[in-house]
């Protein structure tokens, strides 16, 4: 009797996990102001077009066009302000050593692709409950009922074009390069965040390492970007944050000058005037006083 030896399947691009699948139908003026997170992102422009910030590089996206975010990498999307695009957008997880050919790649996609990407997004209406035009969603929940096999499908096709977009060398797109002034705009969006979130933590004691995390930037592109448009550091500006709020409450006479340097996050009074000295040439008490006086 013949012995029949199993051959066990080569899985080049497996996918077992799925973030989220989105379509989205955008205004023509929306922004997103950007993220960055551990696994792949693939947008897909099926309407319209986009800007995109990918690391520190941005493109136009036109219509049939995909560009795909690595792992960690931050990414913004602008709408043009002309036209309402339409974005498929599907996050996963896949370690495969495949997927360093779609780093800083724009791909145009054929009608194979395109054909996958509608069914990727027919499975997900049908496998999960949670809206597909929710930008806010981080966790994707199961239907009570759906067709069988609808998960497994989403990772099929999903693997499908991904494996076709290798195999035929994918017709990159060059991708438009966005100008300097788009990027300009980009910094000045993430600038104003940033400034908006230190504000709202004024009376607080914010750390560099939290402003990163807020900004979803590294160490080094944040203090570049942000030195860039403001012209100070990001700490130094969120001292001067400080110190103003603290010349107001002084000037509206709301606590003494320790129970504002408490409110305000200073570790003791000889620190808060210390810092408030350095930036208005005065201690509170003068500065209090310079007040009455007038």
């Amino acid at each position: 009797m013949a012995e029949y030896v199993a051959t066990t399947l080569e899985m080049a691009l497996p996918i077992q996990k799925i973030i989220t699948v989105h379509y989205f139908e955008y205004a023509k003026d929306y922004v997103f102001e950007g993220e960055r997170h551990d696994f792949w992102e693939l947008l897909y422009v099926d309407k319209g077009e986009v800007e995109v910030m990918a690391g520190d590089v941005g493109y136009r996206l036109r219509q049939g066009e995909i560009i795909f975010h690595k792992p960690n990498e931050f990414h913004n999307v602008f709408a043009n302000g002309v036209v309402a695009p339409n974005l498929v957008v599907v996050s996963f997880e896949c370690s495969a050593p495949a997927m360093a050919y779609f780093e800083g790649k724009i791909l145009a996609a054929g009608e194979d692709e395109r054909t996958l990407l509608a069914r990727i997004v027919r499975e997900a209406r049908d496998a999960f409950s949670t809206p597909l035009d929710d930008p806010r969603t981080q966790r994707m929940e199961r239907a009570s009922s759906h067709a069988f096999g609808s998960e497994q499908m989403i990772a099929i096709l999903l693997q499908e074009m991904l494996i076709r977009l290798i195999r035929r060398g994918a017709n990159q797109a060059q991708g438009v390069k966005i100008s300097s002034s788009v990027k300009l705009r980009s910094d000045n969006d993430l600038v104003k965040r940033v400034i908006a979130f230190m504000e709202e933590n004024a009376a607080g004691s914010l750390t560099f390492a939290q402003v990163c995390r807020f900004s979803a930037q590294s160490a080094t592109n944040l203090k570049t970007i942000f030195k860039a448009v403001t012209g100070y550091g990001v700490m130094e500006y969120y001292r001067m944050i400080k110190i103003d709020l603290a010349k107001t409450m002084l000037r509206e006479g709301n606590g003494n000058i320790t129970q504002i340097a408490d409110r305000l996050g200073y570790a003791s009074v000889h620190y808060f005037s210390r810092y408030f000295k350095q930036a208005t040439g005065m201690t509170p008490s003068e500065y209090t006083m310079s007040i009455q006086a007038k």
